[in-house]
């Protein structure tokens, strides 16, 4: 592990806001994480674990907050056969590196999640997921370091109670993750069978279809990016964590409520997905939309997405979220969720 000198959290969040911390850790092996992790708990010390840095917003002052950084990389293969092959991915890996890596071995499974941001051992927490496909669908284990045992434990999948965009490690199961091992299908060179209409209508392909695996990475790529998903230099749109607001779930009875053409989707239990950007924009927040003096934005491509336009403050971002969130309660009655961490506030 290698202390480095502070500098602000703008330059290890895709956010780009963010103050200087009291100190920032780098560890390339688990080992090194497990020792940081366990000396900052048991100290009176306030610390952060901190990987991609694409699902967290900090705030302006964490001068009091000292930062673990996640950097143990490498990919491991545990067992294969002719249809499936099991990996063990040390939690530091690059999500999207992974992804691409898979893709280019015939590895299905994990493709219509490509240009996700962050690392591979931040994906369990929320159970990202995109385009039909959750990675709680492909763990099978992960090894953590449980902050109240103090032990480190190798559990399965369901230990962590999956659900959308949620887990046990998200409400209340504190630790840090190690690796993450993953069950992929080898389907010559084809993707598992295509959940998300927008992918096939994208390609002219019947809903189910199996794509070849490229054909979904190129699908997805562009789809996110049209909607200003995938981080760029180049697209200011693309400052940001994503997604600001997890779409809202309600019983069928409440879906009825609202209007037939609101974009929602019908869960496995029989409950709803909602379109949090749909609520958002019927509000009357429309892309673009800013604050007076802010320099957070809504994003002009996507009405989930809050952007820094440049030298926004933490302030600005959170001011713009609960904006948000006071709209879309008065003329819905829905209470927005943030997905991202929030961190100092």
């Amino acid at each position: 592990m290698s202390k480095i000198a502070p500098i602000a959290l703008t330059n290890l969040t895709t956010m780009r806001v963010g103050g200087v911390p009291k100190s920032i850790l780098r560890c390339e092996t688990t080992e090194e994480l497990y020792k940081s992790a366990l000396a900052a708990l048991n100290s009176d010390e306030k610390f952060q674990i901190l990987a991609g840095g694409s699902n967290t917003v900090f705030a302006d002052d964490v001068s009091d907050l000292n930062i673990i950084l996640v950097a143990n990389t490498g990919i491991e293969v545990l067992e294969e056969n002719q249809t499936e092959i099991e990996l063990r991915v040390q939690a530091g890996e690059n999500w999207d590196e992974f992804v691409a890596w898979c893709i280019e071995r015939g590895y299905a499974g994990i493709e219509a999640m490509s240009g996700i941001p962050g690392s591979v051992g931040a994906t369990p927490v929320q159970n990202v997921g995109a385009y039909g496909q959750e990675v709680s669908q492909v763990i099978t284990s992960i090894e953590f370091l449980n902050f109240e045992s103090q032990q480190v434990d190798l559990k399965p999948a369901d230990f962590f109670e999956f659900s959308y965009r949620n887990s046990a490690l998200k409400r209340d199961l504190r630790g840090v993750i190690g690796f993450v091992d993953f069950k992929l299908q080898k389907l010559g060179g084809l993707s598992i069978p295509m959940a998300s209409g927008q992918i096939t209508n994208h390609v002219k392909a019947p809903y189910g279809a199996q794509l070849p695996l490229n054909l979904v990475r190129e699908t997805v790529l562009e789809l996110r990016s049209s909607k200003g998903m995938v981080v760029k230099d180049s697209d200011p749109n693309s400052v940001s964590c994503g997604s600001f607001f997890t779409n809202p779930v309600v019983s069928h009875a409440k879906s009825l409520e609202f209007p037939k053409d609101m974009q929602k989707w019908e869960m496995d239990n029989g409950d709803i997905k909602l379109s949090a950007g749909w609520l958002i924009e019927n509000a009357d927040i429309p892309k673009g939309f800013s604050l007076p003096y802010s320099k957070a934005a809504i994003s002009e491509k996507h009405a989930l997405a809050i952007i820094n336009r440049g030298q926004a403050s933490s302030k600005d971002i959170i001011e713009l979220a609960r904006y948000v969130q006071e709209r879309v309660a008065a003329r819905w009655g829905i209470n927005l969720i943030p997905e991202p961490n929030l961190i100092g506030f």
